[in-house]
């Protein structure tokens, strides 16, 4: 072995010495340069719980899950309202079970649920007493936010509630034909200080009589009304609610929705909860519903986990209560995916301005650094330039095996002159359907590591 090439498989082999550590100082200021993230700031209060569980559950359901088409089902079916209110005659999810949903939520690697107590449909999940067409008044006969509130509490998984604005039975809500409302109806009484007035009294039941609530996610605030005394209200009531951005003013975290966003960032400068449904077309339970890879979810879900988001992946229940086993299988095989690279997503850091690549994305513990190969693989390489120094240990996180890792020169870089770590032999086509994430375990700082002059750089005959 040439003494300026090195070849790592694992524990044991050759560590590189002798190289000077650079001054702290220059670190921070290359730090700085590169484009180092500022830490999203915590709240610094019982909100700081959404800051550790990261990935949830999100879960539409309602009496929409009856026809099986789509949770809009109403208003892109053109459903007159006096037909689809009849959908409350036929609603009996015998089958509904609270802690079978927890269990797949932790079958999954889920840490939080977030369920549709209200959607655009006007239908309520909860014994409101501020309108009838509730799941009370049904064949059913039972309050489903009480009994997921008890499961959540006695198995300590944060709870959190969306809330649609629109609403297309409540005869004050202004339908007045925008997207996501229906064209005006006869027999209403448009008039929007009664329907917050409404509202503001579902908000009292749903954050006083469940016990502790810990997010409150609005949807679909068509008026644009801005208001910030109905979240402080919230605040009030639940001071460990987290709030989402589609409410009454901009709330504590933002919302992409369905990778929609195509941001590049390598960090996000506020909170985020990205949100994903596993069927293609519908939030809610549909009966042909087509499906997202595997491979699809893992990329969008390890994306935004590496940049210091939060993840919902939603699924709508059948209408008698059970996930879709199709659906089921997806949170079951995303879970043991998710088991064997949590510990890069969970208590680290965005770490992606370290390295020139754009094909990866880095987190960070300590010395550990963490490759995130969430985009296609171009082939079973990857180089980390600038780093110029092996790791002590390198570890494919989703088999547990040793990765061949190498520091000399390439042809690409003939004009630097300069060698780069690479990670040699990935799996890249025996694992294709999947996130493949690396585990660096260094001896030194990583912003050393990632500086000229941090290891190697004079090229021998013998590299060449």
């Amino acid at each position: 072995m040439n003494r300026r090439s090195f070849i790592r498989t694992g524990a044991g082999a050759l560590a590189v010495t002798g190289l000077a550590p650079l001054a702290s100082y220059a670190a921070k200021a290359e730090a700085k340069k590169s484009g180092a993230p500022k830490t999203i700031k915590r709240f610094g209060d019982g909100r700081d719980w959404f800051f550790e569980k990261r990935f949830g559950l999100f879960v539409h359901w309602g009496v929409y899950a009856i026809p099986g088409w789509h949770e809009q089902h109403q208003w892109r079916a053109r459903v007159p309202r006096a037909e689809f209110v009849k959908l409350a005659q036929q609603w009996n999810p015998v089958k509904f079970d609270a802690n079978a949903w927890l269990d797949l939520l932790e079958a999954a690697g889920m840490k939080y649920i977030c369920l549709t107590t209200k959607h655009h449909d006007g239908f309520c999940l909860w014994d409101t007493q501020q309108t009838k067409f509730n799941t009370m008044n049904t064949p059913y006969g039972k309050d489903i936010v009480r009994q997921l509130a008890d499961a959540c509490h006695q198995r300590g998984v944060p709870l959190c509630l969306y809330y649609s604005i629109a609403d297309w039975n409540q005869p004050n809500y202004p339908n007045e034909g925008r997207h996501h409302e229906l064209p005006p109806q006869a027999g209403d009484a448009p008039d929007w200080k009664k329907y917050l007035e409404f509202l503001k009294a579902q908000v009292r039941e749903l954050c006083m009589n469940y016990g502790e609530i810990h997010g409150f996610w609005w949807d679909m605030n068509v008026p644009k009304h801005k208001d910030p005394s109905i979240n402080a209200l919230i605040r009030q009531l639940q001071p460990k609610a987290v709030i989402n951005n589609r409410g009454f003013d901009e709330g504590d975290f933002g919302t992409p929705e369905r990778d929609y966003e195509k941001d590049v960032a390598a960090t996000f400068d506020r909170p985020t909860e990205a949100c994903q449904s596993v069927g293609m077309e519908s939030w809610g339970f549909r009966r042909d519903e087509d499906y997202y890879t595997d491979r699809h979810l893992e990329r969008s879900i390890d994306r935004y986990l590496a940049r210091d988001g939060n993840y919902l992946l939603n699924v709508g229940p059948q209408a008698d209560g059970q996930m879709p086993e199709v659906a089921a299988g997806i949170l079951r095989r995303i879970g043991q995916w998710y088991g064997t690279i949590k510990e890069s997503l969970e208590g680290v850091q965005p770490a992606t301005y370290l390295t020139s690549n754009r094909t990866v994305m880095l987190t960070r513990r300590d010395r550990t650094l963490y490759v995130h190969m969430n985009q296609d693989l171009l082939g079973d390489g990857v180089k980390l330039k600038p780093f110029n120094v092996l790791p002590k240990r390198a570890t494919l996180l989703n088999t547990g095996r040793p990765i061949e890792c190498v520091c000399n020169l390439t042809p690409a870089d003939h004009q630097e002159q300069k060698a780069y770590l690479r990670l040699r032999n990935l799996p890249a086509n025996e694992l294709a359907n999947t996130v493949l994430v690396a585990k660096l375990e260094f001896d030194r700082p990583l912003e050393e590591l990632a500086q000229p002059g941090a290891g190697p750089e004079k090229i021998t005959e013998g590299q060449k």
